[in-house]
């Protein structure tokens, strides 16, 4: 795992799951916006945003260790939803894989679409390990 520190500036209002500033060092690794497809390229939970969240994570999971990081190791996730309601059940599924109390920095945009139209989620990711 990292060194990573979670920071909130001075002025600027904790935020809600998510650190503002998360700094470290290391080697970077860049994750591919991740969507709710199994091994075989199906979709998952088509309709439900909870289901595709999971597989999403399960994706993101198989990448950082592919690249020999965790989820310790993640400073910033960004998600890209077509439905900002969906965003409780896909905190849902983000918290059963980072620490709450030191969350990576992270930005959620409401999207037209994504490149499949049964697809409520994307989410990139970006982690620093020990080089």
């Amino acid at each position: 795992m990292s060194q990573l520190s979670h920071l909130t500036p001075a002025g600027v209002a904790p935020g809600n799951g998510y650190s503002h500033v998360v700094t470290g060092s290391g080697r970077w690794i860049a994750i591919a916006g991740q969507i709710a497809l199994d091994a075989d390229g199906e979709i998952v939970g088509i309709g439900d945003a909870g289901a595709q969240a999971r597989q999403v994570f399960t994706n993101l999971q198989l990448c950082l260790d592919a690249a020999g990081a965790t989820f310790a190791d993640v400073v910033k996730l960004n998600f890209f939803v077509t439905d900002i309601a969906a965003l409780p059940a896909i905190r849902a599924a983000r918290d059963a894989h980072i620490d709450t109390d030191n969350p990576p920095a992270s930005t959620a945009v409401q999207v037209v679409a994504l490149v499949r139209p049964e697809l409520i989620l994307e989410v990139e990711a970006y982690a620093a390990v020990p080089a």
